[in-house]
């Protein structure tokens, strides 16, 4: 206890000595951990917000288009059009055997009026399915549809949030009766507010969902719009989509290879690229950011050189008055790994004060940035093998002086 003591007491003094060259040095490694940590956050945070954004359209779906044939196919010409029906959609959900859920979607403009007020807005006639598949959830007292919903044809709407903030206002719209398309239809459920970057038909928040059963019979629409699944397994996505392609192919009659009878949109190609992009930009940020700590740890080490310098005297009076080259060595780390730490320190108080006081509003750009555990085990990790390593030359240096010559420099 006396010797770690004695070790602090004489750090204390090196530093007032040279309070410059510590200043300096020091403001190194608050600038190279800051570095370290902000670049780590930030990069977490842009790569969980990008992440949401993307979840923000579905999860890892697939979204098919019938759209005309582009080959010749058993003596029909090319340029047919592909009309889907819920038969065909029901023929795949039995016979696909690497789809997990399907739904069908039909999408139309229609009148809504509630009271005086009257509005044309996007409607879409869903599966029960196609909440969980599209992230949609409901918010708290409220529910998406159902296959009741579905099989009874009820009339039921599941709205966007901000759609049933411009019917309703600040009142709970789960109960309440609007008119749709002329029919009274009643609100069972609002979407939950999520961040959605992409869409195919317009954003979540201001559609109305309604039974697809219910959508037919309202409109008469026979033929889908479209429809998305999603695959057991994400790493057969693209299996998945050849063989709906395949079954939708014998049902309707066109090359099973033509891929603009039905055309895809795999969302998890997008989420894979951004995922693997994110991973490679937070490593480079690592990089960037650990290049700062190394240069403020050449920084220590040459403080420390200075020291041992200047007190190589004062080690030959110790060595030759019986201290160790083993007792010298551990002197001269502990007073670097100390100065190490007391800048890693300041660095990441700095760091956490900044995230704490990040404006919220910069969320949907770049996320939150927090200080988690892994980028603070890093840091410390990090900051523990520069100090280890600034500090072992000049410490070993000063074990090797020779007593008789170290006493003689002045």
């Amino acid at each position: 206890m006396t010797s770690i003591f004695n070790s602090l007491r004489q750090l204390w003094r090196d530093l007032r000595t040279q309070k410059l060259r510590t200043f300096l040095t020091t403001l190194g490694i608050v600038w190279g951990t800051v570095a370290v940590t902000l670049l780590l956050s930030f990069g977490q945070a842009m790569h969980r917000q990008m992440l949401k954004n993307v979840l923000g359209l579905g999860n890892a779906i697939v979204i098919t288009f019938p759209r005309s044939t582009s080959k010749p196919f058993e003596g029909l010409g090319k340029g047919r059009p592909m009309r889907v029906t819920e038969e065909d959609i029901e023929l795949v959900r039995k016979r696909a055997t690497l789809v997990d859920a399907i739904s069908s979607e039909y999408a139309d403009n229609l009148q809504l009026k509630l009271g005086t007020k009257t509005m044309a807005v996007d409607v879409s006639g869903v599966s029960p399915e196609f909440g969980e598949m599209r992230n949609m959830i409901p918010q708290m007292g409220g529910r998406f549809l159902n296959p009741l919903d579905e099989s009874q044809k009820r009339r039921v709407a599941f709205l966007g949030n901000e759609l049933a903030e411009d019917l309703f206002g600040a009142s709970n719209p789960v109960g309440q009766i609007f008119r749709l398309h002329g029919s009274p239809f009643t609100v069972i459920g609002v979407l939950e507010p999520k961040t959605q970057d992409s869409s195919y038909s317009g954003r979540d928040k201001d559609k109305v969902n309604i039974p697809g059963s219910t959508f037919r019979a309202l409109t008469g629409q026979k033929y889908v719009n479209l429809f998305i699944f999603t695959s057991t397994d994400v790493q057969k996505t693209k299996q998945a989509a050849d063989e709906v392609r395949s079954i939708l192919a014998g049902k309707l009659r066109f090359d099973p290879t033509d891929k603009e009878a039905m055309m895809t949109w795999d969302t998890t190609e997008m989420f894979q690229f951004m995922d693997s992009f994110m991973t490679a930009f937070k490593a480079f940020l690592a990089i960037v950011g650990s290049l700062t700590l190394v240069v403020g740890g050449i920084g220590v080490s040459n403080i420390m050189s200075v020291v041992v310098e200047e007190r190589t005297p004062e080690i030959g009076v110790k060595m030759a008055l019986g201290a160790r080259p083993r007792g010298i060595l551990s002197q001269f780390l502990a007073e670097t790994l100390i100065l190490t730490a007391v800048g890693g320190g300041i660095g990441l108080l700095i760091t956490f004060g900044i995230c704490e006081a990040w404006p919220a509003g910069m969320e949907e750009f770049i996320g939150i940035p927090e200080v988690d555990l892994h980028v603070a085990l890093l840091t410390s990790a990090l900051l523990g093998l520069i100090g280890f390593v600034a500090g072992f030359f000049p410490a070993r240096s000063a074990a090797n002086l020779d007593p008789v010559v170290a006493m003689k420099m002045t």
